[in-house]
């Protein structure tokens, strides 16, 4: 299992004399040969700026760090894939941020690149190799001149061609879940938000966020176009806008427009959950999905994180419960982190949250953050951390009603 690290040019190499490293929370630990996959189809290497790869000296047993001006190396996995550590790195210069990406521990083993993961989905749908780019182009062609005046469509065609958004690109190819963006205002201000930060942050966000309210009948032209396919989803709730229930009046009356024409398909949402009666007037006009994004069950860390501004934990989990009790296939979108999400603490508060809003999912996505910066903001640990691939085991354990997932799933009609 040898490191894997990369010169200044971006090339990489694996270390002929050390052994590849992980990294759960603040501590560098060794890999066990069971928690590493071959790195699958659609994962991408990258290397981390402004850090120095660490690795295991198989002669002296003890850790060194690389000193020539080498990079650690991570991938980024597709959609199906649960990281299980991040990369072993110190940073070189502790002032700088990494890029908002989710980097996953690889080595070098028996003549492959190998990562410290595992399979939680199955990734097809979501390969971005199964996206033909030609294909895309003329679908987007075709939808703008059908609607020339849709901002909508205008914008997600930026997000799909420029942004490479498979969910984006998906409303174009008509296939599976596409987008249809609402808001552009939100009620949180969550740390490392992917299209939204303020000046003083020092994270540059990867995406721009839609800059209008789009019209009823902009909403309704792309949700009618999608839904042509009894599998089909159409989605409220983007990484380029704000919270999409803040737009309840649009999304209740576009649902009830489209549902007037079709019952193909399944209308879902995105959300925070935060505004509970807002989400009950879209359970109430006819939602059948919601995923609700969190990043923990305990109020100190959702609050560092998610900086809800007018709401609380407690009114997200009462959203899911009404959702849930209403007939809504339910389900979170879990962002998680090694060192973190795997405390016992954290554990024990999330299957007390499962159990209670009886969801149906749990969605596991790596968070997309600059580790140095999320471990300094949320609450130290309190109990045991029992790594990764166990919390997965428990959480099947505990909760066999659920399904462990990475994305949207649709009940049986």
């Amino acid at each position: 299992m040898n490191l894997v690290y990369a010169d200044e040019n971006g090339n990489v190499f694996d270390h002929s004399s050390l052994i590849g490293l992980g990294r759960s929370g603040n501590d560098i630990v060794e890999l066990m040969e069971e928690e590493l996959i071959p790195l699958p189809d659609g994962a991408t290497l990258v290397s981390l700026p402004y850090t120095r790869p660490i690795g295991l000296n198989q002669n002296t047993g003890e850790m060194e760090a690389l000193a020539g001006g080498e990079q650690a190396v991570g991938a980024l996995l597709p959609q199906g894939f649960t990281r299980l550590y991040l990369p072993g790195y110190v940073k070189s210069d502790k002032e700088q941020k990494l890029p908002l990406f989710g980097y996953t521990a690889v080595v070098w083993k028996d003549d492959g690149f190998y990562v410290a993961a595992e399979q939680c989905d199955d990734p097809d749908q979501w390969d971005p190799l199964n996206c033909d780019r030609d294909e895309l182009k003329i679908s987007v062609d075709r939808l703008l001149a059908r609607y020339p005046d849709n901002r909508l469509y205008q914008h997600l065609s930026h997000c799909a061609l420029g942004y490479e958004c498979l969910t984006a690109s998906n409303t174009f190819l008509n296939r599976w879940e596409g987008a249809v963006p609402v808001s552009y205002s939100c009620n949180a201000g969550c740390f490392g938000c992917i299209s939204e930060q303020p000046d003083d942050s020092g994270f540059l966000a990867p995406q721009t966020r839609m800059n209008f309210k789009p019209t009823v009948e902009e909403v309704v032209q792309i949700m009618l176009e999608h839904l042509k396919e009894p599998e089909s989803i159409i989605s409220f709730g983007q990484g380029c806008e704000g919270e999409p229930s803040t737009q309840v009046k649009i999304i209740v009356e576009a649902m009830k427009q489209v549902r007037s024409q079709t019952s193909l398909g399944y209308m879902n949402i995105n959300t925070n959950a935060g505004i509970t009666d807002f989400i009950k007037a879209i359970v109430n006009a006819g939602l059948d999905l919601m995923r609700v994004s969190t990043i923990s069950a305990l109020d100190e860390h959702y609050n560092a994180y998610y900086k809800p501004r007018g709401y609380t934990l407690a009114n997200v989990e009462k959203s899911l419960k009404y959702a849930t009790d209403k007939g809504v296939y339910t389900s979170i979108n879990y962002l998680i982190f090694p060192g973190v999400t795997d405390r016992e603490e954290e554990m024990e508060a999330m299957i007390g949250f499962v159990k209670r809003t009886g969801l149906k999912l749990i969605q596991m996505r790596n968070l997309n953050i600059d580790p140095e910066s999320y471990l300094g903001l949320i609450p130290k640990p309190q109990g045991h951390i029992y790594g990764m691939k166990q919390m997965l085991e428990i959480f099947r354990d505990e909760l066999p009603e659920v399904v462990i997932g990475s994305y949207t799933h649709v009940p049986p009609r």
